[in-house]
Formats: structure tokens, sequence, C-alpha cells
């Protein structure tokens, strides 16, 4: 009885480790739109600590990262929720190498919401 129980209980963390591989990976639900000529980039990562959430751009990919500490103590029985956030993404917009420029970031109940200038008519930054 006790290897069944011990498989078992094998069997299920090894469930619960694949389903939060697949959404750190999956993760997090990412929503654009323009506004005031700016890109506004809307990102759905709650759980997370502000000090723990990096922003950066490299040309036009933006570059989310996020690790939350395990600081709940006491045996796991189950644990899904994404513990890192890592997310490249291409931006519909053209932006030269150095002049990657964020009007502001903030997190507010567990969503980023980041503002990107679009500057038409070939300067900086334009729509592809």
């Amino acid at each position: 009885m006790g290897l069944i129980k011990y498989m078992a209980k094998e069997f299920f963390k090894e469930v619960d480790d694949k389903s939060r591989e697949f959404f750190e990976f999956v993760l997090p639900p990412i929503d654009l739109h323009e506004k005031n000529d700016n890109l506004i980039v809307t990102v759905d990562i709650p759980g997370f600590d502000k000090s723990d959430i990096k922003v950066s751009m490299n040309g036009n990919v933006l570059s989310i990262n996020a690790e939350k500490k395990d600081g709940m103590g006491g045996r796991i029985i189950m644990k899904q929720r994404p513990r890192i956030i890592d997310k490249k993404m291409r931006l519909p917009i053209t932006v030269k190498e150095g002049e990657e420029k964020v009007n502001s970031a903030k997190y507010v109940d567990g969503v980023l919401i980041i503002e990107i200038p679009i500057t038409k008519k070939g300067k900086e930054i334009s729509l592809d």
C-alpha cells in the first residue's frame, strides 16, 4: 500500500510541475492597443511584487521578466501558479536600437501597463 501511495504522490507532483511549466510558457496574457501616439501594452501578471518585475526593450522586442519568491513554508500539496515569467515579444512598431523609450510603466492590482511612444512619419518609432 505504501508503494502505491508513493507512486500516486510522485505522479501528481509531476503533473503539477508540468502544468506550472505550461502556464509559465504561455502566460502572461497580453493586450496591445494604440492611444494618443502611444502603444499601450497591458499584461496580466497577478501574484508578483512590483519589485520582482523587470521590463526592458531591445529594438522592437519587449522583455518582461518576473520571479516570485517562495515564502509560504509548510508542506506543498499542489503548486500550479507560475513562479517565473520570462516573456519576450516583438512589438508591431519599428524602433532603432539605442532609441528604445518607455513613457511609463505601472503595476496595479496584478496588471502591468506599459506606454511606449509611437512617433509617426519616420521619427524615433513608427508603426509597421
